[in-house]
């Protein structure tokens, strides 16, 4: 009989690194992205103006989030819809915490895959 195939991909270790690496991007650039935006307010209503060391900040961060998208893109071969999603992800204010929330169901689905693979039994 063969083993039961499961609707999550395996992953090998350098996939499942690149995703890691996206999910923990994520979120700091997603934080890093309000906190310009509220640097951005205080800069025209007070005397407070953090922006060009917030901006620097994340523009770092945005910057190492493409590199990761582009590098989870190849590895996972996402179709063009996820990969444009995660993206559209980055450029909006709470898009991060999402995709980071999105990457990390999916890692665990695919931990579960993976573990029902081996022990040649899907679990519900």
């Amino acid at each position: 009989m063969p083993a039961p195939t499961s609707k999550v991909p395996s992953v090998d270790i350098k996939t499942a690194s690149s995703l890691h690496r996206l999910r923990l991007v994520s979120t700091p650039e997603a934080v890093s992205f309000l906190l310009l935006l509220v640097c951005s307010v205080l800069k025209r209503t007070t005397d407070f103006n953090a922006v060009p060391v917030t901006g620097a900040i994340h523009g770092v961060l945005f910057i190492l989030y493409v590199l990761f998208w582009l590098d989870a893109w190849n590895r996972t071969k996402w179709n063009l819809k996820t990969a444009a999603l995660y993206f559209v992800l980055s450029v909006l204010p709470f898009g991060g915490f999402f995709a980071e929330r999105k990457l990390r169901r999916a890692a665990e689905d695919a931990v579960v895959a993976s573990r029902a693979r081996q022990e040649g039994t899907v679990k519900a």
